[in-house]
């Protein structure tokens, strides 16, 4: 019914800066936080940044100043800019959408995963 759909990882220098996209298609009614969580090698997977229909952000501490996410609610995108990248910061990025399929049912969703290696 929802397919998310990201792009925009790769390969990048340490202190670098990426872009991720994902766009939202299929049966949307609205869709209300947009997010992004990434899950490196034997770690558990974790919540980066988050954005909501208002506008309302909120960033895990260690991406703060760093990341900035955002979205366009015409193009159910979102996207997560990201500056002063680290080693640390290598995993696969999952991005994540509530929404709303008709007025009164949803889920969430997930995307496929884009790899962001920060390597010298």
């Amino acid at each position: 019914q929802v397919q998310l759909v990201e792009s925009g990882g790769g390969l990048v220098q340490p202190g670098g800066s990426l872009r991720l996209s994902c766009a939202a298609s299929g049966t949307i009614f609205s869709i209300e936080a947009m997010g992004w969580y990434r899950q490196a090698p034997e770690k558990q997977r974790e919540l980066v940044a988050v954005i909501i229909s208002g506008g309302t952000t909120n960033y895990a501490e260690s991406v703060l100043g760093r990341f900035t996410i955002s979205r366009d609610n015409a193009k159910n995108t979102v996207y997560l800019q990201m500056n002063s990248l680290k080693p640390e910061d290598t995993a696969v990025y999952y991005c994540n959408a509530g929404v709303l399929t008709t007025r009164f049912r949803g889920g969430k969703y997930w995307g496929q995963g884009t790899q962001v290696t920060v390597s010298s």
